[in-house]
């Protein structure tokens, strides 16, 4: 049984958080403290259709790796926007949560200044998902690949199931 649905606080203004050169490029970097479970931003873009983000590969392929599954054959495009620099990390600092027709971004600890605002990839990496990346998070846990979230080590994925981090729409991946 999946956990219950979270309540989220009042989410954050758009000047607590900014784009600015991290470990691995640009990434998010928290402007101000927040508390865990504090809604961070909402991800904004568009929603795109499973094919689109395969035809965005030959063209766009750094915008393709930057849509972030949404349903399970629809995807979030940020283009520009702040989403297009949501790092990963095997030990991450926030997680994504869909809430109807909104990717939000939450705090899975306290957050202070200057901290990246990463999550895990693999949450949202269903297990019809064929896209896999090295991973240089620099994390001592770091599992060196993200992939889809069965692959994950079983204490990891057992605690995001526990924390509610895998959409139903991923988990069923697992079962079609």
């Amino acid at each position: 049984m999946p956990p219950p649905p979270v309540a989220f606080p009042t989410m954050a203004t758009s000047t607590s958080i900014t784009v600015m050169p991290v470990r691995n490029g640009r990434g998010l970097v928290a402007l101000q403290r927040f508390a865990r479970d504090a809604v961070i931003l909402e991800l904004r873009g568009r929603i795109v259709s499973a094919s689109t983000v395969w035809s965005m590969w030959d063209d766009e392929p750094r915008r393709a790796a930057n849509c972030i599954r949404f349903g399970p054959e629809s995807y979030l495009d940020p283009g520009s926007r702040p989403g297009a620099f949501a790092n990963h990390s095997c030990e991450p600092a926030t997680a994504l949560f869909r809430e109807g027709r909104r990717l939000l971004v939450v705090a899975l600890r306290a957050i202070r200044p200057g901290d990246e605002l990463t999550h895990d990839y693999s949450t949202f990496l269903g297990a019809d998902d064929v896209w896999t990346m090295r991973c240089n998070c620099g994390e001592r846990a770091c599992r060196g690949r993200i992939g889809r979230f069965d692959r994950l080590p079983a204490a990891t994925l057992a605690r995001y199931r526990r924390l509610g981090l895998i959409p139903d729409f991923i988990e069923a991946t697992a079962t079609a």
